[in-house]
């Protein structure tokens, strides 16, 4: 599990972001569970790659949702605060754990 930063939050998701991040989420739990239902089926490899790659797209997309609303919030905060650097540090981590995940 990756280590959290130390700082408290003041800031988390906008509303709307993080129930388009739970519908996208749920959405696609329910996809990886059609997929465990084909491999069961013993579905081709083909269409199981097929599928896991629509999952994995799916999970990027969420992902890139999820760091633009931390850039839209996080660090935006910490710029209007006068605190570039820390604005820089947060942007810098999300950065390097997407970067990771890759």
């Amino acid at each position: 599990m990756a280590k959290a930063l130390a700082e408290p939050k003041t800031i988390y998701l906008e509303t709307d972001v993080e129930e388009e991040l739970q519908n996208r989420l749920s959405r696609i739990e329910g996809h990886v569970r059609g997929i465990k239902r084909m491999l069961a089926e013993h579905a081709s490899c083909e269409d199981l790659l097929i599928q896991l790659s629509a999952v994995r797209s799916a999970l990027n997309q969420a992902t890139a949702r999820l760091l633009e609303n931390h850039m839209e919030t996080c660090v935006a905060e910490c710029i209007r605060a006068g605190q570039g650097d820390k604005a820089l540090r947060h942007l810098k981590a999300a950065l390097a754990q997407v970067v990771r995940s890759l």
